[in-house]
């Protein structure tokens, strides 16, 4: 393993404790967790994947009705009204 040194705030820290005392471990490996979180997050679906799954979706749902792209605020704002 490599050392490294990280700053974190005051708030960060307690919680980072208090967590770890939580699950039985440690703060470094609470972090290298969230690391290896981070790692797989950004690494599992490229860019270029994103994209093709963006293009594949497109089109595939329907709302029945006819003029959506011109009252979509309006249908959107019903939408939060509940």
């Amino acid at each position: 393993m490599i050392r490294t040194q990280i700053q974190l705030t005051e708030a960060q820290a307690q919680t980072l404790k208090a967590l770890a005392a939580a699950r039985q471990s440690s703060v470094a490996e609470l972090i290298r967790q969230g690391v290896d979180h981070l790692i797989r997050q950004s690494s599992s679906v490229d860019i270029a994947e994103r994209r093709r799954r963006a293009i594949a979706a497109a089109g595939r749902f329907h709302s029945g009705q006819l003029n959506i792209s011109a009252e979509h605020d309006r249908y959107l704002a019903e939408a939060y009204r509940g």
